[in-house]
């Protein structure tokens, strides 16, 4: 009986079986940081965003009219609360390079973002911490001026703490600039007007409003 012949042995040249290629995935733009170069204040500035930061692919118009609106002077020291990636903070920075800029933010991506920036800019009078609104800024310290672009989702409760502290931490004569939704103005002139004794409403617009409270 004849006996079959052995199996050839496979070439060491012939495609092994089932060989699989892994192919990587295509790069996802929307991970990309967002490029901003503008104009605030009569300054050119840069900044990089993110999607989930506040208004991340152009500055908010409710910036843009606060920074219209307020008056630093070049040794004062200030507060951006809420700084998001950091337009208003590294906005008043600039106007006062012979003082010093604290950006505070809840959330730790926009801190992040907002440290980048400043470098970003070349400012070094600047720092940046996440803080609760005021819950880690030293209970001393004292500032000139103080900005926020007020978050409408924060709800009455926590804007009331905002501006109660607010006034706590300005020194004598500072001032606390806010502008938000033109919904929120009768709620947050009341509140202004009870924890400073005074309110001056600087521009109401269709969507924002711009107001000022002085310490006295």
């Amino acid at each position: 009986m004849t006996q079959p012949e052995p199996d050839a042995p496979e070439s060491a040249d012939a495609p092994a079986a089932h060989a699989e290629t892994t192919v990587p995935p295509p790069p996802d733009p929307l991970r990309d940081d967002i490029e901003i170069a503008t104009e605030l204040a009569g300054h050119a500035l840069r900044f990089r965003s993110t999607w989930g930061l506040f208004s991340a692919r152009e500055i908010d118009s409710g910036t843009r009219l606060l920074l219209d609106y307020v008056e630093v002077a070049d040794d004062a020291n200030c507060l951006d609360l809420g700084c998001g990636y950091g337009a208003i903070g590294l906005t008043l920075a600039r106007l006062a390079p012979r003082g010093r800029t604290l950006l505070v933010d809840k959330d730790f991506v926009a801190v992040d973002y907002a440290r980048a920036n400043a470098e970003r800019n070349g400012l070094t009078n600047v720092e940046v911490t996440l803080s609760n609104a005021f819950s880690h800024i030293d209970a001393d310290r004292r500032f000139d001026v103080i900005a926020s672009n007020i978050p409408a989702r924060a709800g009455n409760e926590m804007l009331t703490i905002m501006i109660a502290d607010a006034a706590a931490h300005l020194a004598p004569g500072g001032r606390l600039y806010v502008v938000g939704l033109t919904g929120m103005r009768r709620f947050v002139q009341r509140v202004m007007a009870q924890h400073f004794g005074n309110y001056e409403k600087l521009k109401q617009g269709r969507d924002y409003t711009v107001a000022v409270s002085v310490t006295v």
